[in-house]
């Protein structure tokens, strides 16, 4: 699974002009989802995701992670995070998992992080023509890789 987390001071997400899903202050959850991802992969994507230090304590120095300001998480599912762009100017999504491997796994992505979190995860819809609009704080974002973990 790869993720690009984004620290937001909001966060929405809108198909066909109706807003389905926003969040103030917390993060933007970019998730995709290739074949050889497992419960291994979300069970140590959420843990990093919701203990990652990237908020301003008292001294606006990063401390504290988003379970610790009670900051809120939106997931947007986003296959084009594997693109392959090694050849030509046409990136190749070979690595994105198809949507009959790839939906239920964004979906125990999200019941996880729900548990994790104790309370609702807003998402957009899995293969939906989505708009998202944020408002990234910092600016902050960082990109996760669940098979590169560095």
């Amino acid at each position: 699974m790869r993720v690009v987390l984004q620290r937001v001071a909001s966060a929405s997400v809108t198909i066909e002009e109706k807003m389905v899903a926003e969040i103030q202050k917390g993060v933007l959850v970019l998730v995709g989802i290739e074949d050889a991802d497992t419960q291994e992969d979300i069970d140590w994507l959420v843990t990093k995701i919701t203990q990652l230090r990237i908020f301003g304590d008292e001294n606006e120095v990063m401390n504290l992670s988003v379970e610790e300001v009670n900051g809120d998480v939106l997931v947007v599912s986003q296959f084009t995070l594997h693109a392959a762009t090694k050849k030509g100017n046409r990136p190749s999504y070979i690595k994105a998992a198809r949507p009959e491997m790839a939906i239920p796994i964004y979906e125990k992505f999200v019941s996880t992080l729900e548990t994790k979190l104790g309370k609702k995860v807003p998402t957009g819809i899995f293969g939906a023509d989505m708009k998202v609009a944020l408002l990234n704080d910092g600016p902050v974002t960082i990109i996760i890789d669940s098979k590169n973990r560095e």
